[in-house]
């Protein structure tokens, strides 16, 4: 029986890495390293989602070299959840509304220049080329899918977005949390002993975790600047997998990241950086940054 299990996964690891390297020629023989269409800037595609734009921005600030960026965003794609999960913008992966929701934080790094809807512009780079490749896009770092794809880097402990902080939340703990990349066996009840927890995200997010921490508060934005300025002016921040730490991440805010086992793509770079996916050092990162 050993034998037999052992031949059947042999071949199940050949047929795997032959999948692979099918995947790669073709990703390869498509793929775009160069690109010089305009003299004084570098025009970039992408389809979303809003997090994963926003992780893309290193790459991008190291293919333009110095060049003005024009970042165009495509609101046709269709999601690309199954029909069981939650769609906010209508089975939309991007709508013009999101557009008008992230620019404003875009904008923050002078390099972009402009953040527009894709139309019949001519593209540089297309940022959805990293989809292509037969990487395991549930591990990694999503910033770094893009350097592996276009064969940059970026120094990743250092801002890429930029936020005045709004001292309205100089003493709040606030916390973002979706549904998806919740790791298992966490709890939040253990917040409530804290004052001024205050919550960021969607509506059923927050009556979602209002349940565990009755006394939370709710902070409304009307874009992703408004965000960034409550989360770099606030105590600290945590966040799961989600925007809202993205955001956290790009401007370095004192930050706790709740990661997901399963899918483990977003890495802590630099300072005032915490992550967990266990209870009593969730509890301990906690008390210390409340204290301190």
């Amino acid at each position: 029986m050993a034998s037999i299990q052992g031949i059947l996964s042999g071949f199940l690891s050949k047929r795997k890495e032959q999948k692979y390297v099918n995947q790669l020629k073709l990703a390869v023989s498509k793929s775009n390293l160069y690109s010089n269409l305009y003299e004084d800037k570098v025009c970039f595609s992408h389809i979303g989602l809003l997090g994963d734009i926003i992780y893309s921005v290193p790459a991008m600030l190291a293919l333009a070299n110095g060049k003005n960026i024009d970042l165009c965003l495509d609101v046709t794609r269709q999601s690309m959840y199954p029909d069981s999960y939650k769609h906010y913008n209508k089975n939309k992966i991007l709508t013009e509304k999101s557009i008008e929701f992230i620019k404003p934080l875009l904008l923050s790094n002078k390099a972009i220049t402009n953040c527009l809807k894709l139309e019949d512009q001519r593209i540089d780079y297309d940022l959805n080329e990293f989809r292509n490749y037969p990487f395991d896009y549930r591990m990694g770092n999503i910033c770094r899918w893009y350097f592996l794809t276009f064969g940059v880097t970026y120094d990743l402990t250092k801002p890429w977005l930029f936020a005045q902080p709004n001292v309205q939340y100089r003493d709040e703990i606030i916390i973002a949390r979706s549904f998806r990349y919740r790791a298992p066996e966490i709890s939040y009840t253990f917040m409530q002993q804290y004052k001024n927890v205050s919550f960021i995200g969607l509506d059923d997010e927050y009556a979602d975790m209002k349940k565990a921490i009755p006394s939370l508060k709710r902070i409304t934005v009307t874009n992703a600047l408004e965000m960034a300025q409550a989360i770099t002016g606030c105590k600290f921040f945590i966040g799961n997998q989600s925007f809202p730490f993205a955001v956290a991440e790009a401007i370095k805010a004192k930050r706790v990241l709740e990661v997901c086992p399963q899918c483990p793509n977003v890495i802590v770079d630099g300072p005032d950086g915490y992550d967990f996916c266990y209870q009593p050092q969730f509890e301990k990162i906690i008390q210390h940054l409340a204290e301190n």
